[in-house]
């Protein structure tokens, strides 16, 4: 399953071409490609990817045809020079950086407070595979509840995770959803915009789905061929 927001779900579409039925769940509408993933437009945010994740999950394991895989791709901020704009970049980690409390001695997430988790590790051989098919780049993918629009607030973000690739607003969601089933997970982004300061002329929207377009061309055989049970 890849989950998305609509035009990013309709750049993921074209790599599955063939006949699409929608399925409306409660929340959720999962279009269903023939003999290809089904595609979720998941919402913005990490509490409703991770919701409408959830509700698709829950209902093709109740129907006896649970999934394999799921895909959370889309278009996000990429720290420069890393990750250039138009650059593809396939998360080793999805990390949620935000998550956690600000203190005297600064931030602390929530695994330092001694509960729950902050990063999702994709499979590391699938992580291998669809980055050498796709040409992208590999690190860690920050999952924020706000999109980062100064330039103190990506120097921290990089100095807390200085792996750091891009950010988006819903892989660490549906990494917690695909978790809670045992569902392995990827992440996906094609970078739009430079995190840092808010300039909207900066923007390359178009040439960001133009890539994840061409990349989910490149990718779809090795989602395809993807076997959990072949890497445990």
């Amino acid at each position: 399953m890849a989950t998305a927001v609509p035009a990013e779900r309709d750049a993921v579409a074209e790599a599955f071409p063939g006949p699409v039925r929608e399925r409306e769940l409660p929340g959720a509408v999962v279009h269903e490609t023939a003999g290809g993933p089904g595609l979720l437009a998941a919402g913005v945010g990490p509490a409703l990817a991770a919701a409408s994740t959830a509700v698709a999950l829950t209902a093709a394991a109740l129907d006896g045809r649970p999934y394999e895989l799921v895909v959370s791709a889309g278009i996000g901020g990429g720290f420069a020079p890393h990750a250039p704009l138009g650059s593809l970049v396939v998360a080793d980690a999805i990390t949620a950086a935000d998550l956690g409390a600000e203190t005297a001695d600064g931030f602390l997430p929530v695994t330092e407070l001694g509960f729950g988790t902050v990063t999702h590790h994709p499979p590391a051989a699938l992580t291998e595979a669809a980055a050498a098919a796709s040409g992208a780049r590999t690190g860690t993918v920050l999952t924020v509840s706000t999109v980062t629009g100064t330039a103190a607030r990506a120097d921290a973000l990089r100095a807390r995770h200085p792996r750091a690739l891009a950010e988006g607003m819903e892989g660490f969601g549906v990494a917690e959803a695909a978790a809670a089933q045992g569902v392995p997970v990827l992440e996906v982004r094609a970078v739009s915009n430079p995190v840092g300061p808010r300039d909207r002329a900066a923007w390359r929207i178009g040439d960001a789905l133009t890539a994840l377009t061409e990349g989910f061309g490149k990718l779809a055989p090795v989602l395809e061929s993807w076997n959990r049970h072949d890497h445990p």
